[in-house]
């Protein structure tokens, strides 16, 4: 689990786990130092150029930082990533569809349906 946290801070930020040019060399640290200025635009990808629901990323870099907790029976379960990471998916569709609305339409809701299977247990070989 704690290697799934990093590969998410990797896709979050564009960065190496380890970049020796950094405040904290190391993702997780870098990552956290950010967090706890309240600075989560820093930590994005730039490449992203802001088209990015702010309380999105706040949700996927949550759900990195309790992968990576120091206690492994404190980390989440990968269920619980999956229902995280739906969660962040969602939010980002529904706020795309939002942006593509005319207005014309006048219907304002909006319903967004999303079918998802996960196996969880790996198959026989």
């Amino acid at each position: 689990m704690f290697s799934f946290g990093v590969v998410l801070l990797e896709l979050v930020t564009n960065q190496p786990v380890i970049d020796m040019k950094r405040e904290k060399s190391h993702i997780a640290e870098w990552v956290g130092l950010m967090l706890s200025r309240g600075d989560i635009n820093s930590i994005v990808d730039p490449k992203l150029q802001g088209d990015f629901d702010p309380n999105t990323i706040w949700k996927v870099v949550e759900t990195a930082m309790t992968c990576l907790n120091p206690s492994s029976s404190r980390r989440p379960t990968m269920t619980q990533v999956v229902m995280d990471l739906k969660e962040c998916l969602n939010m980002e569709m529904a706020r795309n569809m939002g942006s593509r609305m005319t207005d014309s339409t006048n219907d304002s809701s909006i319903e967004l349906s999303m079918n998802f299977t996960t196996e969880l247990n790996p198959g026989a070989r």
